[in-house]
């Protein structure tokens, strides 16, 4: 069996080999797989509704807002202080101590207070609860303190410390009866006081009082104090609607001030 010999290169492409080899590059040109990375993990798009193909899938907003800029409903609103005034010039008069109140309105005829208060202490005396009135109504007030409250209460129990207020601003009818008026309380001119705080401690009610002697009579010159600063004044023996409370407001009569 004949072993086959490779045929001889001829001397050109002897010479070819060479200069081809030479030339080579050092490694292959040919392109490789590059090692597998670890990808960051990406959080999918939040689908908003009502977005377009050109929204930000993410709010640019902070988080945490910054306090005040929460706005109250069209009901809160109508509540809200647009002024704090702590010492004096609430309603132009030094003495009355409180906030000046966005308009309110309301739906039912009659009720409503164009430019309201919320009276909070009238000459150093505190009112028990806050009262949502008109600046006639806390002018009258404080006139009531300064004319009577204050020299009929004397020194009794150390003086007047407070109010005891159970109402203010309420859109309703008169004392609450269907088929009635809206009550002056619906137009922030009234204002109904139970007792007065005194200093010591103790206090003179309405319900309590006015039938005794001494406190009684303090009572009864409190009620009739009133009939002047305020139009209409209403006590225990009106009627049985006010048996525990006194009632005051600024409506005016064709024949003077109505005090019962």
């Amino acid at each position: 069996m004949s072993v086959g010999v490779a045929p001889a290169q001829s001397p050109a492409l002897a010479r070819i080999a060479v200069l081809a080899g030479a030339n080579a590059p050092g490694r292959s040109i040919r392109p490789f797989v590059r090692p597998t990375q670890a990808q960051p993990q990406r959080m999918p798009p939040r689908v908003v509704a009502g977005a377009t193909a050109l929204a930000v899938a993410r709010s640019l907003r902070p988080n945490l807002r910054p306090s005040g800029l929460a706005r109250p409903s069209a009901a809160a609103a109508s509540a809200s202080v647009v002024a704090s005034v702590q010492r004096g010039r609430l309603c132009g008069q030094r003495g009355l101590v409180g906030d000046r109140l966005a308009p309110i309105r309301a739906t039912r005829n009659g009720c409503g207070i164009a430019e309201p208060i919320r009276l909070r202490e009238v000459d150093g005396i505190t009112l028990s609860t806050p009262a949502t009135l008109n600046c006639e109504t806390a002018r009258a007030l404080q006139q009531w303190v300064r004319q009577s409250l204050v020299p009929d209460v004397g020194r009794y129990g150390g003086g007047v410390r407070s109010l005891r207020v159970v109402a203010s601003y309420a859109c309703r009818t008169r004392n609450n009866q269907a088929g009635a008026r809206i009550s002056e309380h619906g137009r922030g001119n009234a204002i109904d006081i139970t007792g007065i705080g005194l200093a010591d401690g103790s206090e003179l009610t309405v319900l309590s009082d006015w039938r005794t002697r001494r406190e009684g009579r303090i009572l009864r010159d409190l009620h009739r104090g009133a009939c002047g600063p305020f139009g209409t004044v209403l006590g225990p023996e009106s009627d049985r609607f006010h048996r525990d409370h006194f009632h005051f407001d600024v409506a005016r009569h064709r024949g003077g001030a109505f005090c019962r």
